[in-house]
């Protein structure tokens, strides 16, 4: 999975009931591209994130995000 500083991410997860989450990616700290990323979710909290195999991660870039 791949991303770039300014990218909005939504992670949709695989268990029912749990919601959707959206944030920015502020951070890109492995290669080429790759996880971990620093991410501003929109609640406003920041984590170190490692995209699970329990969720899916959906990328869209700042020309293409509608937010």
């Amino acid at each position: 999975m791949h991303a770039n500083v300014g990218d909005r991410v939504c992670v949709r997860s695989r268990t029912i009931g749990q919601s959707e989450r959206h944030g920015e990616v502020l951070e890109v700290r492995g290669q080429p591209d790759g996880p971990p990323f620093l991410i501003r979710w929109d609640d406003g909290h920041e984590v170190l994130f490692f995209p699970g195999a329990d969720s899916v991660l959906e990328v869209f870039s700042k020309q293409h995000a509608h937010v």
